[in-house]
């Protein structure tokens, strides 16, 4: 019976997720594992007689194990997708993964930027010089894809794919991955591209490097750091802000918008799911703390 939901899942993956190989195998290798557990623990229920306690008993099982709290995450992430196929499928009513959390250690996320304050920094820039051409084209880039500082400073030519919507991104590792953009970055690109650039002299040897400092080089991680900072001050947003936090504000806002955890992860370039997947503990943590605070049953 398995089987069959798992030949299922994987065509749903494919086909509606559309969906790498690497990660419809890794979503099938979390079902493979409550499997597992249900064959060990001599219960074989099908998807729609699972309930709550038996998914917490299976990460129960799974800890016993030897499995770390971020590999209980990774294997949580995948059942909780797995439901959202049943439901589509209508093979189950109800979804039992979704109180269902794991162990974690915790990790503090810096803070986030919500739209608003993002394009109140953004509207900032003065864009009647060169350089506030290529900022905002800049800033527009790094939202839109996520992009880590040093992914952004060495964004190449070659690797804008902007007629289709995408560029090539060279991250940790020299791992490449290609990452969505957005049409207000591929406008300030191109803006920043074919009327800026094009009047500036290059040094030899970063020809191939988009956005350039005034000496023809490509800009420093420092600078753009530079750049964000006086421009949030100008914004009057007192939060601790790097160009780290266009990055954390881009997977929180997919991530409360519904998005695909996986999905996340991939554009992102994050080796491990669980990595992705403080975005969701901090969304939790977000409701929970707004209930305390504001909801009279809750206050002690």
């Amino acid at each position: 019976m398995w089987d069959a939901y798992k030949k299922g899942y994987k065509a749903w993956l494919q086909l509606e997720r559309s969906l790498s190989d690497n990660s419809v195998n890794a979503y099938l290798r979390d079902v493979d594992k409550l499997t597992e557990y249900l064959q060990a623990s001599g219960s074989m229920k099908t998807p729609d007689q699972l309930e709550l306690r038996d998914l917490q008993q299976f990460v129960k099982w799974i800890g016993e194990l030897g499995m770390t709290a971020n590999s209980q995450a990774r294997i949580i992430s995948g059942i909780r997708s797995f439901y959202k196929y049943c439901l589509a499928e209508q093979i189950s009513k109800t979804d039992p993964s979704t109180l269902l959390e794991a162990p974690r250690s915790r990790r503090k996320l810096p803070d986030t930027l919500s739209f608003e304050e993002i394009e109140n920094i953004i509207a900032q820039i003065d864009q009647s010089t060169p350089e506030g051409g290529r900022n905002k084209a800049i800033l527009e880039t790094m939202y839109s894809c996520g992009l880590r500082v040093s992914e952004v400073v060495n964004l190449k030519l070659s690797c804008l794919y902007l007629d289709v919507g995408f560029i090539r991104v060279i991250g940790k590792g020299d791992k490449e991955r290609l990452v969505p953009i957005g049409s207000d970055a591929v406008k300030y690109i191109r803006i920043y591209k074919d009327d800026i650039r094009v009047h500036q002299p290059i040094q030899y040897g970063f020809e191939d490097i988009l956005f350039l400092n005034n000496r023809g080089k490509n800009l420093s991680r420092v600078m753009i750091f530079y750049i964000i900072k006086a421009l949030a001050a100008k914004a009057g947003i007192a939060k601790n802000i790097s160009p780290h936090t266009f990055r954390h504000s881009f997977a929180t806002h997919l991530v409360e918008g519904g998005a695909d955890l996986r999905a996340v992860q991939e554009m992102l370039g994050h080796e491990s799911i669980t990595t992705t997947e403080i975005y969701t503990h901090l969304d939790r943590d977000f409701l929970r703390d707004t209930l305390q605070r504001f909801h009279p049953a809750f206050r002690s």
